[in-house]
């Protein structure tokens, strides 16, 4: 194959978003949309030029007419989704969170591995140049004693929540929630440069609907690094993240979309009377595609080259990541029906 004929589950916001970037990379082909009604499929299929319309997953994913599909419905949906994309032969390159659970996480896992096809769970910033340039840059801290990543976000849907309204974002059926939408991108980083913790010590504050409206998370790590995440849907913030260590100190603007990042290093260690300001480097790297360009020409690549997983957004990663985050809901409260009666095919 020369290029990647896709079909896409998810006909929202985000999907339009990840097109955009997946056709500056010309291996990119948009074959296939499936929608539970025709109507909104074809509306999605005449807005991006798009051939082919299905209101039957299961007819997609047994269809010759694509090669992978990618994954943006809700997270209740990815892992009996993507069982049944990959049990057709179809790659997967699925949102995050990669599912409900460890549990799912481990079965979509099995299946790429017996049914040979590639899965990739689509998180944007770790497959960015500025997290690359992150990882290159990151022996300059020397030790590392803390992780520090904050991500908050004052939810447009908390105003409906609060005038006792049900929307998606804070639905348990959905497995939906703060960590689950937006502190997940605290976390995932943090794994893929560190990987396990130790210990894993949460709180948060449970809404009424029964998902966390906010929390704050505290992992330990051999030889005494810590790492800090705070992240949010009904407060916002402006805190910097950071790495930082005994030589020096990374800064990053944002943890879900890097665009600057710089590094400084210890104040002692200067000397000449120089100030900390006046040698921050910026080492962020130039970005000369869309944001999503990078992880749909990874998962692409994936494809081509018959690997299973990525180097980086590996399937050890994602699995890891949905632990703590189970571990996260555990200890604050959160339950997800998918969490009670899990239903998986294989």
């Amino acid at each position: 194959m020369d290029n990647v004929r896709f079909g896409v589950v998810g006909t929202n916001f985000i999907t339009d978003w990840l097109i955009e970037g997946a056709r500056q990379d010309p291996r990119f082909e948009l074959s296939a949309v499936y929608s539970r009604t025709r109507e909104r499929a074809e509306e999605f299929a005449s807005r991006h030029d798009i051939p082919h319309v299905f209101t039957s997953l299961e007819e997609m994913a047994a269809s010759d007419l694509i090669d992978a599909v990618y994954i943006a419905s809700p997270n209740f949906m990815h892992a009996a989704q993507s069982l049944l994309c990959m049990r057709h032969g179809k790659h997967v390159l699925c949102e995050k969170p990669l599912a409900s659970n460890a549990v799912e996480a481990r079965a979509m896992i099995e299946a790429s591995e017996r049914y040979d096809v590639t899965l990739m769970e689509a998180m944007k910033p770790t497959m960015t140049p500025h997290f690359l340039s992150l990882k290159d840059n990151l022996d300059r801290v020397g030790t590392v004693r803390r992780y520090f990543a904050s991500y908050c976000q004052y939810s447009s849907r908390y105003d409906r929540f609060k005038a006792g309204e049900f929307p998606n974002a804070f639905n348990p059926e959905l497995s939906n929630g703060a960590i689950m939408d937006i502190g997940v991108y605290t976390v995932y980083p943090m794994v893929v440069l560190f990987g396990r913790p130790d210990k894993v010590s949460a709180s948060g504050v449970l809404l009424s609907s029964g998902v966390d409206g906010q929390g704050a998370v505290t992992f330990d790590y051999p030889g005494g690094m810590q790492a800090t995440v705070l992240y949010s849907k009904i407060a916002d913030s402006r805190l910097h993240s950071e790495i930082q260590g005994e030589a020096g100190l990374i800064s990053l603007d944002t943890i879900n979309r890097m665009a600057d990042i710089t590094f400084t290093p210890r104040a002692a260690n200067l000397g000449g009377g120089k100030s900390e300001a006046s040698v921050t480097e910026n080492i962020s790297a130039t970005a000369l595609k869309n944001e999503y360009y990078y992880e749909v020409a990874e998962f692409i690549s994936l494809v081509l080259d018959g690997r299973r997983e990525s180097a980086i957004n590996s399937h050890a990663a994602s699995l890891t990541t949905m632990e703590l985050l189970d571990e996260i809901r555990r200890q604050i409260g959160v339950v997800f029906p998918a969490d009670l009666s899990p239903r998986l095919e294989l």
